[in-house]
């Protein structure tokens, strides 16, 4: 390119500085001078076409150029370069018509197509039913639109309700209710993007009341106490739950209604009983107050008779003798509370009953290792009031049939003579193995196992006796 640029230079400098003339000696115009250059050219590619010409066979001897004809050959780069710039405008001229006219028919195809879409949904019709009744609807029509067209169906929103009833705002409530095959539509944003199928069965219906935000003020309803039977065993059967009855305050109408009660009390239930296991003749021995200096002596003579009890400890005694409450557990006798501190719980009130039992409870499973809910409350003191506040923390209280009155020192023929003379099958009977001076009953207990053993009674634990009554 550069070569063919600076011969154009180079003819323009030539053609400036010669002046070319005319026959009358006058100067040639820069055309001619160019036209006589191409057709001189063209001469010359008539005849060869290239630099070796041949006349009659023989080589065609060339002249030493002249001056003038230097210069015409000089204009050859810009005919050169002229003739190629027509020929690629020629081209892309013929190539932008190809262009504009794919991208017109693609325009037009295009057109056709969305025009078609555009037919195609909005002219076709398709059939769905409305609260029953069938409608004719574009097929690219959306519930919205067909809500919209139809006034709801003349369904309403909710009202905005007090508390005691009163309507508020009229069109405060839920927005009208729509489904379509069974599926839930919100009416606004959700409605206008759904769209409508064929055979699509649309329900529309008003929209719910609303009632006002409003205040509760909750009222527990304490729950009963029964206790069913008579016995020896008070066994829980059902756990007293509260109920709760309610006043609402609203926030808007500032109206307070009595809504009465919300949830209905449930009663505690205690079964109080007396087991008696048929075919059997079984005795259980209960021992209070431990453990003490005298249980040690006590868990000898059953160890040595091969007979189990129960022990009902003091929950502040355990804690100070563990090892009495593992050698308890670990020869096969069941332990269970008789209180902390060894108070009377009708002259506690529901806080310190509940501290009373917790700790007791929890002294004895940390000394014995043994978890339990069993009680016999000190001196039997224990009602329906104290199941109330107790009921969440022990499930059995056991009292007793048999009072050898062993506390009074009456002796130890007297304390034999009172369990033998009353024995029974299922008695409970009640003796100490701490609490005081306990040598009449170590003294009166191996005579009353042989005793018993004599009349044809077993010996056993409270959890084996309640075991053994068929109606529990």
């Amino acid at each position: 390119m550069f070569k063919r640029i600076y011969g154009i230079e180079k003819v323009e400098r030539s053609m400036s500085s010669k002046g070319e003339r005319n026959e009358s000696g006058g100067r040639l115009d820069a055309d001619s001078d160019i036209e006589t250059a191409v057709t001189s050219d063209d001469n010359s590619a008539a005849v060869g076409g290239n630099s070796k010409e041949m006349t009659d066979g023989r080589p065609l001897r060339r002249d030493k150029p002249s001056a003038d004809s230097k210069a015409e050959l000089e204009i050859d780069p810009v005919v050169e370069e002229l003739s190629i710039q027509s020929s690629n405008a020629r081209r892309l001229a013929r190539w932008s018509r190809v262009a504009l006219v794919g991208a017109a028919v693609l325009v037009v195809v295009a057109l056709l197509v969305v025009v078609g879409a555009w037919g195609y949904g909005h002219l076709r019709h398709i059939v769905v039913s409305v609260n029953g009744t069938e409608r004719q609807v574009s097929a690219n029509a959306t519930l919205g639109k067909l809500l919209a067209d139809n006034g709801d169906f003349k369904a309403k929103k909710g009202k905005l309700l007090s508390v005691s009833g009163k309507v508020l705002k009229p069109a405060g409530g839920e927005p009208i209710s729509c489904t379509i095959d069974g599926r839930k539509v919100l009416a606004g944003d959700d409605a206008n993007a759904t769209k409508l199928s064929e055979g699509a069965k649309i329900t529309v219906r008003d929209g719910k009341d609303l009632i006002e935000d409003y205040d509760v003020q909750s009222t527990p309803i304490p729950f009963n106490v029964v206790m069913n039977g008579h016995g020896v065993i008070q066994k829980l059967k059902q756990h007293g739950i509260d109920g709760v009855s309610e006043v609402w305050k609203g926030k808007i109408s500032g109206e307070q209604v009595n809504k009465g009660v919300i949830k209905n009390p449930q009663d505690l239930v205690v079964d109080t009983f007396s087991p008696k296991p048929e075919g059997r003749n079984v005795i259980a021995l209960t021992f209070d107050d431990g453990p003490s200096e005298y249980s040690a002596q006590i868990l000898d003579i059953l160890k040595e008779k091969g007979v189990k009890a129960t022990f009902f400890d003091v929950g502040q005694h355990s804690a100070a003798e563990p090892q009495m409450e593992q050698r308890m557990v670990a020869e096969g006798h069941q332990v269970a509370s008789h209180s902390n501190t060894h108070v009377d719980m009708f002259k506690l009130n529901p806080q310190q009953l509940q501290a009373e039992l917790s700790q007791s409870l929890d002294n004895i499973e940390k000394a014995s290792g043994v978890t339990t809910k069993m009680l016999r409350a000190p001196y039997g003191n224990f009602g329906a009031e104290q199941w109330r506040y107790a009921g969440d923390l022990i499930d059995c209280n056991v009292m007793w049939s048999i009072d050898t009155m062993d506390w009074k020192l009456p002796g130890a023929q007297a304390i034999s003579d009172a369990v033998l003379l009353k024995a029974y099958n299922g008695a409970v009977v009640l003796m100490h193995d701490g609490g005081g001076d306990r040598t009449q009953d170590v003294e009166a207990l191996p005579g009353i196992i042989d005793g018993l053993k004599a009349q044809g009674f077993e010996f056993v634990t409270i959890d084996e006796l309640m075991a053994m009554d068929g109606n529990q």
